[in-house]
């Protein structure tokens, strides 16, 4: 299965780059005119309306391959298996604290001496006028 998700890939990959290339060789709908008055490369390879036909059909081809392993793509992903339970419950399992950091459910070393929350609200806090 990991072989054939590779080829598909692979197949994927170079279909988006020779697409890529295709469609910036081709010319845009504007250069026609300048064929129209005898500018064009009537003397090219594939003669005056040839090359545009032949890159508009293989970049259609290549369009379709693309779309069909993204398809492929697509389904192969969603073929593992869905777990029923939540997502949390296959969570990774907390690190205990530091050394030297008390938490809720250790106690203070003897001697050391735990900050409490001040009994006097900060400056400013305790004086908003109530109404």
């Amino acid at each position: 299965m990991s072989v054939l998700l590779n080829v598909i890939l692979t197949a994927q990959i170079l279909t988006a780059l020779i697409m890529v290339g295709l469609i910036l060789i081709q010319h845009g709908k504007g250069a026609d005119m300048g064929a129209a008055f005898g500018s064009g490369s009537s003397g090219s390879l594939f003669g005056a309306s040839g090359s545009a036909n032949f890159l508009s059909r293989s970049t259609a081809v290549l369009a379709a391959v693309f779309f069909a392993c993204t398809l492929a793509l697509a389904y192969f992903g969603n073929l593992q298996p869905v777990s029923s339970g939540s997502v949390l419950e296959n969570a990774a399992v907390v690190a205990p604290p530091a050394a030297g950091i008390p938490t809720a459910d250790s106690s203070a070393p003897a001697g050391a001496a735990v900050p409490s929350a001040p009994a006097v609200p900060a400056a400013g806090a305790g004086q908003i006028p109530t109404k």
